[in-house]
């Protein structure tokens, strides 16, 4: 350094040119930013950014404690739900009208190809349900399946809105069932795992209100847009609703991950070896073992049976306990007497689906956008549904379902007075379906959280007998594949129970025959929900 410094001294002594210091050249050069380095600086950044919103890396996600939540989950999948059914709904005043101009159907056939077109929707999402159930169960991730789900109704969507054909539109229909599967029984599953047995209700109570808000304005939005604005107007609302479903499905966050980083996040707790114990001891028994200190069980040790918890002798184990968990649990008659009333549920709603538009043309002659006003007074009843599964948490859901079934059987009754065209005739018709919203509405929060409250209960006694329970994958999302399947039975025998009623026997007829179902569903609800209603709890 001083060699080549001195050199530059000799070489330029006397011309007025200071000598270049080498070192400062390169520090200055240092200083000024590469645009390889620059770049790299800014991937670095970009990734560390996007790691804070994904699920991996050792550093939390953004807004961890938010993401996951309880309210934050609830509300992902009540707008899960909404989004279904209102991708569902909005075709449904459009239908009839569309298919005469687009699919070139006869008027004659528009009544058979509009309750085949709603019924395909419902056998889609009983025949996928099962299996979302099986493979939800032995996942390791409620989100990616929520995930997926979204994408499989993005092509539905797409299908729907640019058929012009009847084969492409049942193509649709049938994509959306299974997107609809996944929706409801990873989508329930995922509740049961985050919210106690306690708020469940009305945790599902905003589920509830989501999907009842999704299934009614759809139609009515759906009737307005196509009047004003045209065939794919309609279907840029949902484009939309579908961006904002995968942005929050995208933020979510399980319990279980969240727990990598948090250890203060908790879900909901497992049925334990401990809890089953206490069942079958005496009280002072129980009253002594509870003031005893114990250690924890991990998860997989809580779930290997009785025997571990010193229970008396392992008995031997009933034929049903070896049954796949989605065979054993169709044994139970308090479960069947859930999903018995989950598909008179579906079935209410989605007759009108099929009937409602064709009835108000025929009689009042409405457009499509004054059909669908119809399907306006049943929204306002369902925002009561919180309020509904909050009761039934604090007084059990039995009797709300009860009284809900058997005070719509009147109203669903008396639509059949509504048949000429007059105001009273159109206010008449108004009314009647706003009493039968109210209380088809409170039978919702409770059927879904008594389905959890079955699982919890079977698992419990399968642990306090020393058998297996269901596994560290618990039986949840089988027991809302159930459900769901239940409750496609219900969207597909509604509108085609009503609609061959209404064109064979008329309007009174089918407005009979929803009546007496309402009411007959009330028995098997009284007699089984929460329990055999002889048995002390």
């Amino acid at each position: 350094m001083d060699t080549t410094l001195n050199t530059e001294l000799d070489r330029n002594h006397g011309t007025g040119i200071a000598p270049q210091h080498h070192s400062d050249t390169t520090t200055a050069a240092a200083r000024l930013p590469s645009p390889s380095g620059s770049r790299e600086k800014k991937g670095r950044l970009d990734v560390a950014w996007l790691s804070l919103l994904t699920q991996h890396g050792s550093k939390p996600p953004f807004l961890l404690k938010f993401r996951s939540s309880d309210g934050f989950i609830i509300f992902t999948v009540s707008l899960a739900t909404f989004t279904d059914m209102f991708l569902y709904g909005v075709i449904v005043p459009v239908v009839p009208f569309a298919i005469q101009t687009r699919a070139h159907v006869e008027e004659s056939r528009v009544q058979y190809w509009v309750s085949v077109l709603v019924a395909v929707y419902g056998a889609s999402l009983l025949a996928f349900s099962p299996i979302c159930g099986w493979a939800a169960d032995r996942g390791s991730s409620r989100r990616s399946p929520l995930l997926l789900g979204l994408l499989v109704l993005l092509g539905a969507t797409v299908l729907l809105n640019v058929g012009s054909s009847i084969a492409v539109w049942i193509a649709g229909r049938i994509l959306q069932g299974a997107s609809a599967a996944v929706v409801w029984v990873v989508g329930l599953a995922l509740l049961a795992d985050t919210v106690p047995q306690e708020r469940l209700a009305t945790a599902t109570g905003w589920l509830t209100m989501g999907m009842s808000i999704g299934m009614l304005i759809a139609p009515l939005l759906g009737g307005v847009v196509y009047d004003k604005a045209g065939y794919n107007a309609v279907f840029g609302m949902s484009y939309a609703f579908i961006g904002l479903d995968i942005i929050l499905r995208l933020l979510l966050v399980e319990k279980k991950v969240a727990a990598r980083w948090d250890i203060g996040v908790v879900g909901r707790l497992p049925v334990t070896v401990k809890a089953c114990a206490d069942e079958t001891m005496t009280p002072d028994v129980a009253l002594r073992s509870t003031s005893e200190k114990r250690v924890p069980l991990a998860a997989s040790e809580q779930r290997t049976g009785c025997a571990e918890a010193q229970l008396d002798g392992p008995p031997s184990q009933r034929r049903r306990d070896r049954l796949p968990p989605v065979l054993s649990l169709l044994l139970s008659r308090r479960l069947l007497s859930s999903l018995f009333c989950a598909l008179i549920q579906a079935l209410l709603l989605t007759a009108f689906d099929s009937v409602l538009t064709i009835h108000a043309a025929n009689t009042f002659g409405w457009t499509s956008t004054g059909a669908a006003l119809l399907f306006l007074p049943i929204i306002i009843p369902s925002f009561f549904s919180p309020l509904w599964g909050w009761l039934s948490d604090k007084y059990g859901g039995r009797y709300f379902v009860v009284v809900g079934f058997l005070c719509a059987c009147p109203p669903l009754v008396c639509l059949r007075f509504v048949d000429e065209n007059t105001i009273r005739d159109k206010v008449l018709l108004c009314a009647l379906l706003a009493v039968t919203g109210l209380f088809i509405g409170m039978t919702f929060a409770a059927v879904m959280a008594e389905i959890s409250a079955v699982i919890e209960a079977k698992e419990r006694t399968m642990l306090a007998n020393g058998h297996a329970g269901f596994g560290d994958g618990g039986a949840f999302a089988q027991a809302y594949a159930l459900y769901n399947v239940a409750f496609a039975g219900g969207c597909m025998a509604g509108p085609l129970l009503a609609g061959f009623v209404a064109e064979d026997r008329g309007w009174a007829t089918m407005a009979l025959v929803l009546g007496v179902l309402s009411a007959v569903t009330a028995l098997p609800a009284f007699l089984w929900l929460g329990g055999w209603v002889l048995k002390k709890h």
